[in-house]
């Protein structure tokens, strides 16, 4: 009778690190994913509101560039 040995198999081809460098990875990517959504949640809110009120307007302005900042710092 022949035992044959067994592979186990890859997750990933592309990946090469253990299975909590891999989890680490999917949280992160998770989190990542809910601060997008949180900031345009934001960036919606801020856009819209209506006002005439010149100081209040360029307060609005301001948080969007900053929201929008950190968009592009998640990328």
């Amino acid at each position: 009778m022949a035992t044959s040995q067994q592979q186990p198999a890859k997750a990933s081809s592309t990946f090469s690190g253990s299975v909590n460098d891999l989890r680490k990875q999917q949280v992160d990517k998770a989190h990542a994913a809910r601060q997008r959504q949180e900031l345009d949640l934001q960036k919606e809110h801020i856009l819209g509101q209506r006002t005439s009120n010149a100081g209040r307007r360029a307060a609005l302005e301001a948080a969007l560039a900053h929201i929008e900042a950190q968009i592009e710092a998640l990328g």
